[in-house]
């Protein structure tokens, strides 16, 4: 029988450590075919990520974007994950878009972190208080739970509403003083133009860039990418795709060749100094999709 897995009776058998051994393990099998479908009607889109990896499975990611629902007070984004067999294509479960995108953004993130960032992080810097903000919040808290969190975003209002849910956070006015303060800073923002820049950077500081996904999108300049030790998610969903690197590859400012390692090579996922400065682009990926919903699933199922 398809389980039918929604947001509020996934989130209940979750944990975002055990997520990202999940997504450890799911790197050292073999590679994952990935490809995306776009069909557009007007403004509206339709987005298909799939994924198939042997002894995991295969995933269909499908999304849905109708700009104009929010006018009409409905979500502009809706969606499916459909999560099959490898063994016989059978399909297993159908779960929440939203849950499966939560777990996997943040937990994205947080499997670097675990391996970049200095493990006596106390202050992180969460700039952009959006839904993915609130999930950084408590992915990070998981893993630091010592650590005392601020956010910035252009909007105090906001900010003031990711406080309100998580009272212990600091609301900061001053981007480059907040930065300069932190130990850990993970953006997720809709900037198009560099709002990070690496002359702010710390020594033995970790970046975490989760927000840009288009080609013309950046968060941090060139300095950024100069000064510190570059890693990715996926080499194949980042390097030619997103403007985070595109842009700085293309303008000859950095190389592809200077980007340490993805998920594939995760053993090269450690720091080489208590001084140096870690940056990991967050990229996302259908093969990511997939390992996550095989959690939520296997959760799920191990809940009874």
């Amino acid at each position: 029988m398809t389980a039918m897995i929604s947001y509020v009776e996934g989130q209940k058998h979750l944990d975002w450590l055990a997520l990202t051994d999940a997504l450890a393990a799911g790197h050292d099998g073999p590679e994952a075919d990935v490809a995306d479908v776009f069909l557009y009607q007007g403004d509206n889109t339709l987005l298909n990520r799939s994924a198939w990896i042997a002894g995991v499975g295969l995933a269909v990611k499908c999304a849905t974007i109708f700009p104009a629902n929010k006018s009409a007070g409905r979500p502009a984004i809706g969606g499916a994950v459909n999560l099959f067999s490898g063994k016989d294509g059978v399909l297993e479960a159908i779960l929440d878009f939203h849950l499966v995108t939560k777990w996997k953004t943040a937990g994205d993130s947080l499997l670097a972190a675990r391996n970049l960032a200095r493990p006596d992080s106390r202050k992180i810097l969460i700039v952009g208080a959006g839904t993915v903000g609130h999930s950084l919040r408590e992915a990070y808290a998981a893993a630091f739970p010592k650590a005392e969190f601020t956010i910035w975003n252009r909007s105090r209002a906001a900010a003031e509403a990711l406080q309100k849910a998580f009272p212990d956070v600091a609301i900061a006015d001053d981007l480059e003083g907040a930065v300069k303060a932190a130990d850990i800073v993970t953006s997720a923002t809709m900037s198009t133009e560099p709002l990070l820049h690496g002359a702010w950077f710390q020594p033995g500081q970790h970046i975490d860039l989760i927000g840009a996904y288009r080609p013309d999108m950046r968060e941090v300049d060139d300095t950024a990418l100069q000064r510190a030790r570059v890693f990715v998610d996926s080499l194949e969903t980042t390097v030619g795709h997103i403007g985070e690197l595109r842009i700085p590859i293309a303008s000859g400012a950095f190389h592809a060749a200077d980007i340490v390692a993805d998920y594939y090579g995760l053993d090269r996922f450690q720091r080489q100094s208590h001084d140096e400065i870690t940056l990991f682009k967050n990229g996302g990926g259908a093969h990511l999709d997939l390992m996550t919903s095989r959690y939520i699933l296997e959760a799920w199922r191990s809940s009874g």
